[in-house]
């Protein structure tokens, strides 16, 4: 079964990044930074790492296990939340972004509130519902520097 891991990046801001997936016919929606563990990951951390620095060259640090869903796929996804201070989306390295093919690919910031969550298009849409639970019952919150 594959594993996949997500990365909830929270910033000083007080906002999480985003990534909107904009594709010919398909309803634009957002996903969470993040993707397949590779054979040679060590562990689902460096997995994790290593997809934020591919997606948007960025250094997440303060991971903690957040939920681990299982998507449409029957793959298992493991969410984490992280700490994120800097980041360059034009430096993104992921093979993703090299196919023409993929759509469009733009990094957004949105504020950690309920309603900017409830506004969003998040896949897989177990965890928008997840966010907005853990955002309402106070236990998802930005960092503090």
């Amino acid at each position: 079964m594959k594993q996949r891991v997500r990365a909830i990046l929270l910033t000083t801001a007080g906002t999480m990044l985003v990534i909107n997936r904009i594709r010919p016919g398909i309803t634009p929606y957002q996903v969470l930074v993040g993707g397949g563990v590779e054979p040679e990951d060590a562990d689902l951390e460096a997995a994790l790492l290593r997809e934020v620095c591919e997606e948007i060259a960025g250094e997440a640090a303060d991971l903690h296990p957040f939920c681990r869903l299982e998507n449409d796929k029957g793959e298992i996804e493991h969410f984490y939340t992280a700490r994120i201070a800097e980041w360059n989306f034009e430096e993104r390295t992921g093979p993703e972004f090299a196919r023409d093919d993929r759509g469009k690919y733009l990094l957004e910031e949105v504020p950690l509130t309920a309603e900017a969550i409830e506004a969003l298009n998040l896949m897989p849409p177990q965890i928008k519902d997840t966010l907005l639970d853990a955002i309402r019952a106070g236990s998802l919150a930005a960092p503090v520097v």
